[in-house]
């Protein structure tokens, strides 16, 4: 839905997970083969991912300044279970936390949520406001404080709300 650019890093993998689900028409793209093999995601593991995504949105409806869509289990529940190890880069000394397991899911998102915290981008990864949308996005505005996926889709629709409110 949105014409913004992919976010950096290791949130690229939490907004394409996020992403999955289009809110407005219920098309769950995890029900393909290509985009469960795309995000490393087995068959069998279809169901936690659906937990983690939604868990995800509730956080970034968060990042936004929202309630959570739905009751969903806490993410730093999900996250506890992908243990991280700190590895050191031998030629130039930097460190960063690292999935114990590179092969799930949730250890792989649990690497992304400790880079973007140590790079402080955790907090721009955010759902849009709108009820019928919560697609996720990177907020690049200046102060941090974008609320749409989409100012031409999500935000004009709003505004165009507020404007035929005001006349009524």
């Amino acid at each position: 839905m949105s014409e913004r650019s992919a976010a950096p890093g290791g949130l690229a993998l939490i907004e394409s997970l996020v992403n999955t689900l289009d809110v407005e028409t219920g098309a769950d793209s995890l029900d393909t083969a290509e985009v469960r093999a795309r995000l490393g995601i087995t068959q069998a593991a279809l169901g936690d991912a659906r937990e983690l995504r939604e868990s995800l949105r509730a956080a970034l409806l968060a990042h936004a300044g929202h309630p959570p869509h739905r009751a969903v289990t806490p993410l730093d529940t999900l996250l506890a279970r992908a243990p991280l190890y700190v590895t050191v880069d031998g030629h130039d000394g930097s460190a960063r936390l690292a999935p114990a397991d590179e092969g799930p899911l949730l250890s792989r998102v649990a690497a992304a949520v400790a880079e973007a915290l140590v790079a402080d981008t955790w907090a721009r990864l955010k759902a849009c406001e709108a009820d019928t949308c919560h697609w996720a996005y990177y907020d690049r505005s200046p102060a941090g404080r974008g609320r749409w996926c989409s100012m031409r889709v999500c935000g004009a629709r709003a505004k165009m709300r507020r404007y035929r409110a005001k006349g009524s």
